[in-house]
This record gives C-alpha cells, sequence and structure tokens, in this order.
C-alpha cells in the first residue's frame, strides 16, 4: 500500500499543478477522523480556494473529477466523496489495502525503515556519576533513550550512543570519603558519618571489596585496590570503577549499550574547557564582573548572563557542557539529542548561547533535548519509595526485579517524556488485558501459534493471491499495518516513542478483532494461504515496533 499511496500521491500533486501551477507541493493525504469517512483524507481544495477565487467546494469538485479520470486512482480508488466546505474523502479498493501485506511480508525486519543517507547523530542518555545505583530517572532514560536511537535508526541515521560522566567532582569526592569510612567501621548514625554522605549498603560493599584488594572491571576502566584504608585516591578510583560495573551490569540487564563513555575531567585534562573559555573572550562575548567571568548570554535569547567562572577560579557547570558540544560537532555529529530530567531546563539557553557565540559554525537549536519528569512507583495500592540497596531510592534494577525487562521498557516509553508518570508493579506482571505489554505479546504469540499449527512454509505466503481478504475486519487490519512507516517517521522526529506503544497496541487490538471475526485455519486453501498471509505480515509488524523499543516478541506465552 506504500507504493499505492506514492502512486496516488504523485497524480494528486500532477492534478494540482494544473489547477494552480506550483500547487503539486501541497499534495497530502490525512488520515480522516472517522474512519467511515474513507480511508484518505485531501484539504488541497480548500487550500487553493482563494488564490483560484473560487469557492472551496467548486475547487474540490473540480479536482474530484480529474483524479477520478487519472490512472492510479481509476486502478486503486473505489470511491471518491466531497464532504463538509471542501473535504475529499478518499475511498480504496480492497486491492490496494492487501498490496501492504506483501510489501510486509517482502521487507520482513527492514519493513518501515529508511535507507542509510550517511549523516551521524548522538544521543547522550543515562549519563548517571558513578556515585550510586541507577535510580528511576535513569531508567527513565535508558529506556527513551534507546528507543529514540532505535527509532532514526529505522530513519537511515547512523546513530551514535554515548554516555558522559564526572569522575572527578564534589560528589566523587564525598563517594571516597564514605567508602574509607566504611572501611574504618563506621556506618550512617555515627557521630563521624557526615550528613552529606551515601548511606546505601553498596558503600559497605565497595568498602569490603577494598580491603580485600580485589580488581573490578568495567566497560570503560579496571582498577585493583591497594586494601590500604590510608589511600584515599586509591579508594576514590576503585569505588569510581565498582560502581561503573555495577551499572554496568544495571544497562546489561536492560539490553542498553553504548559506543563510548565520555569522562567530564577529560574535557579538562585536554585544554577543551580553557580552550573555549579562550576562545569566548578573543569574541568579546565575555566580561568581568564582581570578581567572576560572564558569558554575554542575553545576546543569544538567554533572560540573563551567565557566570562562566566564580570568584574563586572555577568554572560553572554548563562551561564544560559547551566544551563538550563543540568535541561532539568536531567529531561530526550533524544532530545531537540530549535525554535529562526536567530540573535541566535551565542549561539549555545557556549551552546554546554558549556555542553560539563560540561561533564554530554550529547551527541554532543545536543541541536537541528531550527532558522528562520523574517516576513514582506503586505498588499494593501504596508508593514504594525505598531500596534496601540504594538506601534512599528504588533502582532500575529494583524495578526489572520485581516485573522484567521488556515491562520496564515498554511502561517507561509509553508517555510522554514531560508528562507525570506512574509505574504500577501489580499491572506489569498482570497476565491479561490490562497490562499493555503483555496484551501486545500476547498477540504476537497468538499469530505464532496459529503458524505453528499450520505448519507450512512461512515463505509461500509472499505468493499467497490475497483477493479473499475483502471482510471489513480485514481491510481494518491492512490499514493499521500502513500506517506503520509513517507513525515511525512521526515518532523519530518528535522524539516520541510513546507514539510506538500507542500504535502496538491499537494494531493488537486490531488483530484480536479480526482473530474473533474469521476463522483463519480453514479448509479452502486460497482463503487460508491469504488470511495466514495477513496474520503473518501482522505478526512482522508486532515484532519490528517492539524491537523498537527494545521489546522482545514471544512466540509462546
Amino acid at each position: 500500500m506504500l507504493l499505492v499511496k506514492q502512486e496516488l500521491l504523485g497524480s494528486l500533486a500532477a492534478e494540482l499543478d494544473k489547477l494552480s501551477p506550483g500547487a503539486g507541493d501541497k499534495a497530502a493525504f490525512e488520515s480522516p477522523k472517522v474512519a467511515a469517512h474513507g480511508d484518505l483524507a485531501c484539504t488541497a481544495a480548500m487550500q487553493l480556494a482563494k488564490p483560484l477565487k473560487m469557492n472551496p467546494r467548486q475547487v474540490a469538485e473540480s479536482l474530484r473529477a480529474s483524479l477520478l479520470e487519472a490512472q492510479p486512482f481509476r486502478q486503486w480508488v473505489e470511491a471518491i466523496d466531497i464532504a463538509g466546505p471542501g473535504f475529499l474523502n478518499i475511498k480504496l479498493k480492497a486491492q490496494a489495502k492487501q498490496q501492504v501485506v506483501k510489501e510486509v511480508l517482502a521487507g520482513g525486519a527492514a519493513f518501515g525503515s529508511q535507507p542509510a543517507h550517511g549523516q551521524h547523530m548522538m544521543v547522550e542518555f543515562v549519563s548517571a556519576n558513578p556515585t550510586g545505583p541507577l535510580h528511576l530517572g535513569h531508567a527513565r532514560q535508558a529506556a527513551l533513550g534507546d528507543a529514540i536511537c532505535n527509532l532514526y535508526q529505522t530513519q537511515g541515521w547512523d546513530v551514535h550512543r554515548e554516555f558522559y560522566y564526572n569522575d572527578a567532582g564534589v560528589q566523587i569526592a564525598t563517594l571516597a570519603t564514605c567508602t574509607q569510612l566504611r572501611a574504618r567501621g563506621f556506618k550512617p548514625g555515627d557521630p563521624e558519618w557526615p550528613e552529606s554522605a551515601y548511606n546505601g549498603e553498596y558503600i559497605a560493599d565497595i568498602a569490603q571489596d577494598f580491603l580485600a584488594k580485589k580488581t573490578v572491571r568495567a566497560d570503560d576502566r579496571e582498577f585493583t585496590a591497594s586494601g590500604d584504608v590510608d589511600d584515599l585516591d586509591g579508594i576514590r578510583l576503585f569505588a569510581v570503577a565498582y560502581l561503573r560495573h555495577e551499572q554496568d551490569l544495571d544497562l546489561k540487564a536492560f539490553e542498553v549499550k553504548f559506543d563510548h563513555y565520555f569522562l567530564e575531567s577529560g574535557l579538562y585534562t585536554s585544554g577543551k574547557v580553557d580552550a573555549v573559555v579562550q576562545r569566548l573572550r578573543e569574541a568579546g562575548k565575555t566580561y568581568e564582573h564582581d570578581g567572576a567571568l560572564w558569558l554575554k548570554s542575553t545576546e543569544y535569547g538567554d533572560d540573563k548572563d551567565r557566570v562562566m567562572r566564580k570568584g574563586d577560579g572555577s568554572y560553572t557547570y554548563f562551561v564544560p557542557d559547551v566544551a563538550y558540544h563543540i568535541d561532539k560537532w568536531e567529531r561530526g555529529f550533524t544532530k545531537v539529542v540530549n535525554i535529562q530530567g526536567t530540573d535541566h531546563h535551565g542549561t539549555i539557553a545557556r549551552v546554546r548561547a554558549g556555542l553560539q557565540a563560540a561561533n564554530v559554525g554550529i547551527p541554532q537549536g543545536y543541541p536537541d533535548y528531550v527532558l522528562h519528569t520523574m517516576v513514582r512507583v506503586m505498588r499494593g495500592g501504596e508508593e514504594v519509595k525505598i531500596s534496601k540497596r540504594a538506601g534512599s531510592y528504588v533502582t532500575l534494577r529494583d524495578l526489572i526485579e520485581w516485573t522484567s525487562k521488556d515491562a520496564v521498557r515498554f511502561f517507561l516509553a509509553s508517555r510522554k517524556a514531560d508528562t507525570e508518570y506512574t509505574f504500577d508493579i501489580d499491572l506489569a506482571v498482570a497476565k491479561n488485558n490490562d497490562n499493555p505489554v503483555y496484551y501486545v505479546q500476547y498477540a504476537h504469540a497468538r499469530i505464532c501459534s496459529v503458524l505453528a499449527a499450520w505448519g507450512g512454509d512461512a515463505a509461500r505466503l509472499a505468493q499467497a493471491d490475497l483477493a479473499p481478504l475483502q471482510s471489513p475486519q480485514a481491510l481494518a487490519l491492512m490499514l493499521q499495518l500502513a500506517k506503520y512507516p509513517e507513525m515511525l517517521r512521526d515518532a523519530a522526529v518528535d522524539f516520541a516513542p510513546h507514539d510506538v506503544t500507542f500504535y502496538l497496541r491499537e494494531l493488537a487490538a486490531t488483530y484480536h478483532s479480526y482473530y474473533d471475526a474469521e476463522r483463519i485455519l480453514v479448509e479452502d486453501e486460497p482463503v487460508r494461504n491469504a488470511r495466514l498471509a495477513l496474520v503473518a505480515a501482522t505478526a512482522q509488524v508486532l515484532h519490528n515496533g517492539l524491537a523498537v523499543l527494545g521489546v522482545s516478541a514471544p512466540s509462546k506465552m
């Protein structure tokens, strides 16, 4: 049906150009809000009415007459109706809708995806400092970030996943001090224990392994403990490696992989931070005031100028962010997306201002940001707040252990990033239609069961005669399959993996309605093969959509 739609769109553009030269660029189809009105809708007549100085309905009547004479419309369209002031509602022939089954079966796992176009993009997400287990905010970032990466890969982008963290700041110094105190036998509640300390049981685990002189290995570092309780620097390096290893275990359980880990400290040791400050000063974009160095960020739309270097000589946190994004640009990433919590909202204007002031060729609006809210967890009707592992918050690993990787990924991607979300543990483990991930996975497993009961060669289904697919339920299912590629495109543009979850739930519902309406394994072989081809195509699209979310498509449940 994709090729059908392209042919119809080309014909529409040609007819619009005849009505008004240059109007072909207005050729577009929409989905009618009411299914009974047709399969495609066109509003071009109303857009052309004013320049043509005609009544919109007159334009619609003229356009309808010419379209009905065009070869693609004669081949694929059953009727064109005019509604309201000039809407064209187009009803497709069954043959047109059946084409999508062939397209899905031919495309397989690649159905809905676009060919590679050679452009590089980076998505930075999770980016947790190694001071403790990954919390719910990191969990939501992991689900959103990985799904956004997958979405853009379907659109032909070469996507790079990056994890950025600080290994030498105040938080890391606190981590080292806490671990040293634990190694010396102190614990939370003791007079020696600082108020700002990390109180989770994991600190005791780090201290114990440090005293045992263990070696820890993370994806980006390795360190062997000296066992010397006075070796604070060694404790710091061991604790960072230990927690990075723990984060790797969390991410592995979540099936998220990163291409690169970038250290904030590297921006200082490489001189990139000093270099960007010097560039901004030479460009006349800074000034001294009250002993501090300020960026003229108001020149680039910020609500006030921002301090870059404080009176004590240290840089504010957005300065290394500017250096980091210049580094991203210099590495060839023409598109960059940052997945961060809503508490980072204030950094957007100042980072973009710094990038424009640096004048290194970076376009306005770079980078893109997806900001997410935190997540509440409910269990048994009550909010869960405490994790034994972390000491004060629920972790990503807790969620996975309580439910499943699939449930966590699907649930955390199922709402717009900037909306509040409550993760219901009881719902996530329920094996009924109220559980959205179960509902979608069950549709896939149900189809696999039908195909297994048939036992034939699935490859043969691509050659099946689809003419028997004429029922309202079959036609509705094929129309739903045809929406998948466009849904992927729009979801990528909007950074909206929740659109994928909505689509999958709707596709599953449409399939269940079809399954209830028509028996698939009938005696009539042509009818049986046509119906098997349709459900096989449905299973493929369910599989493809779940893969975008990083969720499995089980064959049995």
